[in-house]
């Protein structure tokens, strides 16, 4: 009886997994449908673009500095057990801009701009504001989404290369005043170690990933349930979602883009 009722557990839980999958499927094609097709909500767009963007630029710029500054501290230590401190602007330019800054401007993204979406859904969703959009006529995928889907896929890359020259920026003020690498050789270093393949597999990829995370939150937020319990529910759902996705896109998307530019 126990091993039937696990077997039932399992298929309950794969047709809601399917189910779940589908319905985001779905919503991506009619964001991306109303992204090309009229209405479009012009001044929304610039509001989240304000929203995601300059909302986030705290943020990503405290994330990227440290980030380059503790590249730089740990890799000088390592780099001195062969004599190559001078490498060490190649190491963290090619580590900044191929994968650590658009992976954790993303999810810095995730965790601020994910959530924030699904709880503001979420609370429009259980407040019934978005039946009485559909009540008068207004589709909520345009109207909602749609200018959030857009502000996302611009913001992101933007968010990203400001994340990557700040931590550059923060491995070389470590490199100057720890290190002792002079400002010349650093940033010799750095040049040398970009190829321009690096720079496209840097710029390409937030362009999915800052995608998926809105849409992600768009998603959870517009099939919460249960009142306010149901938009804290949700919010945790979206944050840790669009964290774990953000890593499998990465994953595909770096595969596919190296047998393509290499």
């Amino acid at each position: 009886m126990s091993v039937l009722n696990e077997g039932d557990w399992l298929t309950e839980w794969v047709k809601k997994a399917l189910l779940e999958v589908q319905d985001y499927v779905r919503l991506c094609a009619a964001a991306a449908k109303g992204s090309v097709t009229r209405p479009f909500y012009a001044r929304d767009v610039m509001e989240q673009i304000e929203v995601i963007g300059l909302g986030s630029l705290t943020v990503v710029l405290l994330t990227g500095f440290f980030t380059g500054a503790v590249l730089a501290l740990q890799m000088g230590m390592t780099l001195d057990q062969f004599g190559a401190r001078p490498f060490v602007g190649r190491l963290i330019s090619a580590s900044m801009i191929k994968e650590l800054g658009p992976v954790l401007t993303a999810l810095m993204l995730s965790g601020r701009v994910g959530s924030g979406i699904a709880a503001e859904l979420g609370s429009m969703m259980v407040t019934e504001q978005i039946s009485a959009l559909r009540a008068l006529g207004t589709d909520p995928i345009r109207k909602l989404v749609v200018p959030r889907v857009l502000a996302g896929f611009i913001m992101c890359p933007i968010l990203t290369v400001v994340g990557d020259t700040v931590g550059i920026l923060g491995g070389w003020i470590i490199s100057l005043t720890q290190l002792r690498v002079s400002s010349g050789v650093y940033w010799s270093s750095v040049v040398e170690g970009l190829f321009i393949e690096d720079v496209w597999m840097g710029l390409i990829k937030p362009f999915f990933l800052g995608f998926v995370i809105v849409t992600i939150g768009c998603h959870v937020g517009l099939r919460t349930t249960g009142g306010t319990q149901g938009v804290g529910r949700a919010t945790t759902n979206a944050v840790v979602a669009a964290s774990v996705v953000v890593l499998v896109v990465d994953f595909f998307v770096t595969r596919l883009l190296i047998s393509i530019l290499f």
